[in-house]
């Protein structure tokens, strides 16, 4: 298939981005010459582009990327919405590659492109574009719209290259949710956490968020809680001057003596040791 070889060591050079709506179903896609890249997704309906002598049926969740210098105009009326983007690079290479073989060395800096394809991810393109374009209406800044288009393409790329990656939606909701508690734990540290209380938190039951946080992590959630309030623990015991007791209490215990077998279990040095190995702490006022 056609692709095209471009550089990532610098970012491209935005021209300009925007979201398209056909006003009605007689609309047909006008008629020029391409002066720099354009990058189509479309989100809605079909669109019906020709690029030179190839016709494109662009349909939702796909896109199509045509190069500078491409005589583009529409073949058919479309009903269709797409968001597009314009951008030009230093070099430009078009090549012929499969699907399946011709990647770049990731040490090259490179992307190769096919300038028609199918997304794994429409909705995160999505929220990528319409980020692109609050940037470029709030700050109007080009070297960050230059490194927000540069990163759209990297996505693209590695949703068409890097489908291993790619994952249900219900294996996508179950790590968001994993994702969530590990969030609340490491800012909730300092208080009296339990399983049942978190569980609670989010609406869950008990046993079936357990098992989905062992199953995801590979180690049990009521064991995830303790990891976490030991390197708070750490930092603590390192990185100010707290008694041994004022650090239990930070951690939600009401028990120094329990925090201290705790912490012995996890780290392997009573919380007096491990302070006394990494005592030497350098401050810089100025």
């Amino acid at each position: 298939m056609i692709a095209y070889e471009l550089s990532v060591d610098t970012p491209v050079e935005l021209a300009i981005t925007g979201k398209f709506v056909a006003p009605d179903a007689n609309w047909i896609h006008l008629s020029r010459t391409l002066m720099d890249y354009e990058l189509m997704v479309v989100t809605q309906g079909v669109l019906y582009l020709a690029g030179g002598s190839q016709q494109f049926t662009v349909s939702q969740g796909e896109y199509l990327l045509l190069p500078p210098s491409t005589e583009q105009y529409g073949y058919k009326v479309s009903e269709c919405s797409f968001y597009w983007l314009h951008f030009s690079v230093k070099e430009k290479t078009i090549v012929t590659v499969d699907a399946t073989e011709g990647l770049p060395d990731k040490q090259e800096q490179k992307i190769v492109l096919p300038r028609y394809g199918k997304l794994q991810s429409l909705e995160k393109m999505i929220v990528m574009m319409k980020q692109l374009q609050d940037s470029v209406r709030s700050y109007d800044t080009s070297a960050l719209n230059n490194y927000m288009s540069t990163v759209i393409l990297c996505e693209l790329y590695n949703q068409l290259f890097h489908t291993d990656s790619i994952i249900t939606v219900k294996k996508t909701r179950q790590e968001q949710l994993y994702h969530d508690i590990v969030d609340y734990i490491k800012w909730s540290r300092g208080e009296p956490l339990r399983v049942s209380q978190i569980a609670e938190t989010f609406g869950y039951n008990e046993k079936y968020l357990s098992h989905l946080f062992s199953s995801i992590s590979g180690i049990s959630l009521k064991q995830y809680i303790l990891q976490q309030k030991m390197e708070l623990a750490k930092y603590l015991l390192t990185d100010t001057n707290q008694n041994i007791s004022e650090v239990s209490v930070k951690l939600g215990y009401t028990d120094s003596h329990n925090f201290m077998k705790a912490f012995k279990k996890i780290v392997g040095l009573t919380p007096s040791d491990f302070r006394n190995a990494y005592a030497k702490r350098l401050l810089f006022y100025e």
